[in-house]
């Protein structure tokens, strides 16, 4: 895999190893795992701060014991690419979502030509593009200047559709060379990634953080009042919360909301909802936080609080199970 490392290195492209035949995660440690020593004595370096372009440092890790058959990650902000991800289908169940069920559209693929036509823009197909082994394409382009862009999800927030995800500040992609179990990256397209359209840095521009304090928690008035209390309560804790403690902070407040839901206190969609819009600071290009990492965090904390539930007094119970999220748990 060093030559795959040195060939991307060698069109600016910023790289790191990934896991032997797999696509993630990163082979440097977590921060979670980080052991506070040498290149993280003086905090916690990341796998796309640690991303390197220097061909003998890049030497140096893909001959080391530890590194060696690793696989390439191009880490797309550091890299100044912005990378837009189409998928394929995974199963012949895995049909498109409501808005994309239409005719001619199988994937990734058709969604982002539809994206363009809609927009009155041509498809641009002619940039650097690189194939997945199960089908799909990564198209490179440069990244604008006026805006830090970060990733995108499907349709979530600002994405641009079902199957077409985008990576920037916060993300990488597999360089070609890299092997897994179903195959190998291979360079589809040749050539210098083109200037990202100004159309499309537009449509996946951030939305402004305009809100940096918990909103009030919806619903509240039909909830008990220590409820009521203890979401806003956590909500203001998420929103406080400082760069390098998102995760296990916004974990924490899901699992202490999640002792409700399981005692049937607070519905799982409202108490969701409540802590992603306290957690929305968190994204920002100081932060590798992504929309699918905020949800993440937020139902496995809950689905864990769940398994604990609060006790409460009798009749202070409600009659009915909230069921939503987590279905109702003991049932045969």
């Amino acid at each position: 895999m060093l030559a795959a490392a040195l060939a991307a290195a060698a069109h600016g492209f910023h790289v790191f190893p990934i896991r032997v035949n797999s696509k993630k995660p990163p082979a440097f440690h977590s921060q979670q795992h980080c052991p506070a020593t040498g290149i993280c004595t003086a905090g916690h370096q990341t796998w796309e701060q640690r991303a390197m372009v220097d061909p003998d440092q890049i030497r140096w890790y893909w001959t080391s014991a530890r590194y060696a058959g690793c696989n390439v990650g191009i880490a797309t902000g550091p890299s100044n690419l912005v990378v837009v991800d189409l998928d394929t289908r995974k199963s012949p169940a895995d049909v498109p979502k409501d808005g994309w069920n239409r005719r001619g559209i199988v994937d990734g693929h058709d969604v982002f030509t539809l994206v363009c036509e809609q927009a009155g823009q041509p498809v641009p197909w002619e940039t650097r593009a690189v194939t997945s082994p199960r089908g799909g394409t990564h198209l490179y382009f440069r990244a604008p200047h006026a805006v830090q862009l970060r990733n995108t999800e499907g349709d979530t927030g600002n994405g641009l559709g079902w199957k077409v995800d985008t990576r920037a500040w916060g993300g990488y992609v597999v360089a070609p060379g890299s092997i897994t179990d179903d195959g190998r990256y291979e360079l589809a397209e040749n050539c210098a990634p083109l200037d990202l359209p100004g159309w499309l840095a537009t449509r996946l521009a951030p939305k402004p953080v305009v809100a940096t304090t918990a909103p009030p928690v919806r619903g509240s008035t039909r909830l008990p009042a220590y409820v009521a209390a203890a979401v806003r309560g956590e909500c203001d804790r998420v929103a406080k919360t400082l760069s390098g403690q998102h995760a296990k902070t916004l974990f924490s407040a899901a699992g202490n909301l999640g002792q409700f839901v399981g005692a049937n206190l607070l519905p799982p969609v409202e108490a969701e909802a409540a802590l992603y819009a306290a957690a929305h600071h968190m994204l920002t290009a100081d932060c590798d936080c992504t929309e699918s990492d905020l949800r993440r965090h937020i139902r496995n904390g809950l689905r864990a609080g769940a398994f604990k539930p609060r006790v409460v007094p009798t009749d202070q119970q409600p009659a009915t199970d909230q069921g939503g999220l987590f279905g109702q748990r003991g049932a045969a």
